[in-house]
């Protein structure tokens, strides 16, 4: 049972991530994501391009929200993310967007990073559940968040989706601008775990119905470490979650300014990691092909459908 929340209140201070910025959003002010209170959203849109057990071909209804408490020099959404493109919407533009996801029969409702906006996201979610809305909930997010917080989806998530980017703190302060990642996003992935367990696929169909799956990006000069994250989730989680080894790493936005991210990787590191992965024993592997032009895959949200024209 989810309780009722005080977020409404002005005395209401943010401390929704792990940066416990403690501001007073309601009364205006603006922590490290700089949104005020409210539902902050740069697209709503039914995306094919997830893994085939999540989009298959009737696709997910993401919401794509606003900012991040993240903030990496490479990031692909960062128009969204760091620029803040996007705009304010109501309750009932979420719950109106959510419902005609379903009219349609997308597979599930995705919500992208939404954890600076975890309590109004939910009060909107819940509400669209008590008008009809029966599509399983996919969490899409960096996994850097608050414990108190998460548990508190806890009833309203199906599959958490997060991403396990670096197993060094170093590496993720002078790339992602967090001086404590590591400790963090394996604490979330955890509780995440806690809660959902290993994937569950149904066989008929080959889609997922819950649990969890990480996504984890190949980045060149083996900045990730992946060795280390792979041990991580097979040795302290399970080798029966879901796994996408990313191979779509672009050195867009800031990238190029860093010596070791200004490049693509190439198929011997990606390979690396996928071999890897499969020592290690995973069963349910998501691949990409780094064959593939990784600029067709990146999306423009200055379009209506960020998605066009991408593989």
């Amino acid at each position: 049972m989810i309780k009722s929340e005080n977020y409404h209140s002005k005395n209401f201070r943010c401390n929704l991530c792990p940066r416990k910025c403690n501001v007073l959003r309601n009364n205006g002010q603006k922590g490290f994501c700089g949104l005020g209170s409210g539902l902050f959203v740069s697209a709503s849109v039914l995306h094919h391009g997830e893994e085939p057990c999540f989009s298959n071909d009737k696709g997910v209804g993401n919401f794509f929200f606003t900012s991040c408490n993240l903030q990496c020099v490479y990031c692909q959404n960062f128009q969204i993310s760091i620029k803040k493109k996007g705009k304010e919407i109501s309750e009932n533009d979420f719950i109106n967007d959510a419902l005609s996801f379903q009219k349609i029969e997308a597979n599930f409702i995705g919500l992208v990073s939404p954890s600076h906006q975890g309590p109004w996201i939910r009060s909107a979610l819940k509400k669209a559940k008590d008008k009809g809305l029966f599509l399983p909930i996919i969490y899409n997010s960096s996994a850097y968040y608050s414990i108190d917080e998460l548990k508190k989806w806890e009833g309203l998530v199906d599959v958490y989706l997060p991403d396990l980017k670096y197993a060094s703190n170093e590496i993720s302060l002078k790339y992602s601008n967090v001086g404590n990642y590591k400790e963090i996003s394996r604490n979330v992935i955890m509780e995440m775990y806690n809660q959902k367990g290993d994937i569950q696929i149904n066989p008929e169909t080959g889609m997922a119905k819950k649990g969890l799956w990480v996504r984890h990006l190949v980045l060149p000069n083996n900045l990730a470490d992946s060795w280390e994250s792979l041990c991580f989730l097979s040795l302290e989680l399970s080798t029966k979650i879901g796994l996408s080894i990313m191979a779509q790493y672009e050195p867009v936005y800031k990238a190029k300014k860093f010596p070791k991210l200004a490049r693509n990787i190439t198929e011997d590191e990606y390979n690396e990691v996928l071999k890897m992965a499969r020592d290690l024993g995973f069963e349910y592997i998501v691949t990409q092909n780094l064959k593939s032009s990784p600029k067709n895959a990146l999306p423009d949200f200055n379009q209506i459908n960020p998605f066009k024209g991408c593989n």
